[in-house]
């Protein structure tokens, strides 16, 4: 008998102590996403062009990443940067070099297939702010930032027949420029308390302060000469993988 009390007094203290114990799928009304992070995300996004880059493209869409360090008072501090592309080129710097029906011939004396598209690239880094809603860590993010902005014209010869276009000859044509650029953005950021759901999304602007990177402009004969205002504004969309850091034993992502 005093075995099986002692064996009853056993099982209650163990159930006692599993009830009591709090593990990590139990901890929502204590969150663990509150501390300092790095934040890592990969995202897309859409933009309006505005300015000189109107002149030159359509509307573009963009690949790209981040890195982050949140603070536990919310502050925003890391790097990004964003791939460029686009179908809609409105300048045509090989009108030089085609037939008055709008053709190009190729060195095979067939109409060479040659598309023009827009490539480009943003890098640079930023700071903000995190504005949580209640006591959950999602909320208003804002952030401004500067960097790099650089655009082109690819010249795409599915021909492989217009030498005129082809290795450094491209350079000539291509409109390379570049230049300090700004940026802003203002959405809703969402840290899930169990670290599953990670993501935000908002409006995103653009400013590029750019210039000519060519030497010689085929086209025009000349160097392509004076500043570029080259505005974008659109919206960008980012998956976020967060690691959050704490003392040694609390580690989480």
């Amino acid at each position: 008998m005093k075995i099986k009390s002692l064996y009853l007094l056993l099982f209650l203290g163990l159930t006692a102590a599993a009830g009591a114990q709090k593990f990590p799928e139990h901890l929502s009304e204590e969150p663990r996403n509150t501390g300092p992070a790095i934040l890592f995300h990969v995202g897309a996004g859409t933009h309006l062009p505005g300015g000189d880059l109107a002149d030159r493209f359509g509307q573009d869409a963009s690949v790209g990443g981040g890195l982050e360090l949140i603070t536990g008072n919310h502050f925003l501090l890391g790097a990004e940067g964003h791939f460029l592309f686009g179908q809609k080129v409105k300048e045509d710097p090989l009108a030089i070099i085609r037939t008055p029906q709008g053709d190009i011939i190729g060195t095979n004396q067939y109409i060479a297939s040659v598309v023009l598209r827009e490539r480009g690239y943003y890098l640079g880094g930023m700071i903000g702010k995190l504005f949580p809603i209640g006591k959950k860590r999602s909320g208003l993010r804002i952030t401004a930032g500067a960097g790099v902005l650089r655009h082109k014209i690819r010249l795409q010869d599915d021909s492989q027949s217009v030498n005129a276009i082809a290795g450094d000859y491209a350079k000539g044509y291509d409109r390379l420029s570049g230049g300090f650029a700004l940026n802003q953005f203002i959405g809703w950021q969402h840290l899930a308390a169990n670290r599953r759901a990670n993501w935000f999304i908002g409006l995103e602007f653009n400013q590029g302060f750019t210039k000519s990177l060519r030497d010689w402009d085929f086209a025009e004969m000349r160097k392509l000469e004076g500043s570029r205002t080259d505005l974008r504004f659109g919206i960008r969309a980012a998956w976020t993988l967060p690691f959050y850091v704490g003392n040694a034993e609390k580690i989480y992502y």
